[in-house]
């Protein structure tokens, strides 16, 4: 079976520049991190181009707008997706981009305003 990869253009989104195009073999999803040239990147937003082709249109090529980040050390599961922090702490976002609003660098190991919720 061959596996179908995606042409991808990775956008840089401050300062807005191109990062140049890459194959993947996987669909990014915003809050995901890609590694692309020893540089981790967050991604923020995707777009999808069609073309259309004898009987439909067709995903043709897919841009990333990420930015520059490293990977969190913490995440938990969260209704099946990964979220950034402790996803048990009243404050925590349930985002895969923000931590928190108290604490957004983190860590929560050991936060003074951690609280359970309730």
């Amino acid at each position: 079976m061959e596996i179908d990869l995606l042409p991808t253009e990775l956008i840089l989104t401050h300062p807005r520049q191109s990062l140049g195009k890459i194959q993947l073999d996987w669909m990014p999803q915003p809050g995901n991190y890609l590694d692309v040239e020893g540089k981790t990147y967050a991604v923020l937003e995707r777009h999808h181009h069609y073309q259309y082709k004898i009987g439909g249109y067709c995903l043709s090529k897919i841009a990333l707008f990420v930015q520059s980040a490293q990977r969190p050390s913490e995440r938990s599961m969260l209704e099946g997706r990964w979220v950034m922090g402790d996803s048990s702490c009243r404050f925590n976002a349930r985002s895969e981009i923000l931590r928190c609003a108290v604490n957004p660098d983190g860590p929560c190991a050991g936060c003074r305003f951690y609280e359970t919720l309730t």
